[in-house]
């Protein structure tokens, strides 16, 4: 007797069939060469899978960032960098705090296209709700010139508030030239 919980795909379609399609369909086929799988390793197989995307997304972001990296000469340690910040978007900007690249993730969580963010400075993410407070506290965050985090209140393309967990990272060679933000949205 087959253990209910270890059907297979082949089980599944055939149980819904009527008895002269089933006679039909099995005489074609040797059911002792098909291995039945757990329903539940589906979900396992699943779950690797969509991790090796985000392991794969996150590291073409890195290749990007060490692309930039060595063009401006900056010697930050990126690898550490990526490794001990849990982000969603990539944010990067010149020393004015103009955008000169966004990952997928930017666009995933706000809403807002790559190219629609260029040359743009993430202040047009705020609005009425941004607190002033928060505001000022960032720029003298920026001011200093050392890593820092906050939470700001941002807005959606669709007008949908949502609170941004920062963590910004001067960029430098000789001198800061960029900056990182490493950034999630937050409950």
């Amino acid at each position: 007797m087959k253990n209910p919980i270890y059907m297979s795909c082949l089980d599944i379609y055939t149980s819904n069939s009527k008895t002269s399609q089933l006679e039909k369909f099995q005489t074609g086929i040797e059911t002792e060469k098909f291995k039945t799988m757990p329903l539940m390793s589906w979900d396992i197989f699943m779950t690797d899978y969509y991790q090796r995307i985000e392991a794969s997304q996150k590291q073409m972001e890195l290749d990007q960032v060490l692309s930039f990296a060595r063009k401006f000469k900056w010697k930050n340690d990126f690898k550490s960098a990526f490794a001990e910040n849990d982000y969603e978007a990539l944010v990067i900007t010149d020393k004015d705090q103009n955008i000169i690249w966004v990952n997928s993730g930017f666009t995933q969580m706000t809403g807002y296209s790559k190219s629609f963010a260029l040359n743009k400075t993430p202040r047009f993410l705020q609005g009425e709700k941004t607190s002033e407070k928060t505001k000022r506290r960032i720029r003298q965050s920026i001011e200093k010139n050392k890593p820092f985090r906050d939470i700001v209140f941002n807005y959606k393309k669709d007008g949908t508030p949502y609170k941004c967990e920062v963590h910004v990272i001067p960029l430098y060679n000789e001198h800061t030239t960029h900056y990182m933000a490493f950034e999630r949205q937050v409950v």
